[in-house]
């Protein structure tokens, strides 16, 4: 016959769940979507102003001089995410910095990597300012200090 704890998962005590289960507090102290979007923003920031377009004999290439302003953007931007993960301490100047970036990419970089470029780094700034870390601690007592009155 079967216990209750016979009804968990077969493999809870896998190193997989371990792992799983390690990422996710990782995660949490940490402004992790941020950081990811503020990296996944580098990418289109960065590709399309070295993009060539091939089309039968029709060849456009659209590196330009922006190309060296786009290309610094974007590795700033890759620095910014590693820092969001790395050192959520810094996350305030971090965010500050991607949503300039982004913003700036817009005349610099084909409108910003086509404008998902400065909607990631703008997203990802400002989901950056507005994360604060969790408060684990179990107090019950009231802001006020007034606990129970």
């Amino acid at each position: 016959m079967t216990s209750a704890g016979a009804t968990a998962h077969p493999h809870s005590g896998s190193g997989f769940a371990r792992v799983r289960r390690d990422f996710r507090a990782w995660r949490r102290t940490r402004p992790f979507w941020a950081g990811l979007l503020v990296l996944l923003a580098a990418a289109p920031i960065i590709y399309f102003p070295y993009f060539n377009l091939s089309l039968g004999a029709l060849s456009v290439a659209m590196s330009t001089t922006a190309g060296a302003g786009s290309l610094v953007i974007g590795l700033t931007l890759i620095v910014l995410g590693g820092l969001l993960w790395f050192q959520p301490v810094i996350r305030f100047f971090a965010g500050c910095v991607a949503v300039f970036l982004g913003v700036l990419s817009l005349p610099i970089s084909n409108f910003g990597g086509f404008f998902v470029g400065t909607l990631c780094a703008a997203t990802g700034g400002l989901l950056a300012l507005a994360w604060g870390p969790v408060n684990t601690s179990d107090d019950t007592e009231e802001p006020s200090g007034r606990a129970g009155e």
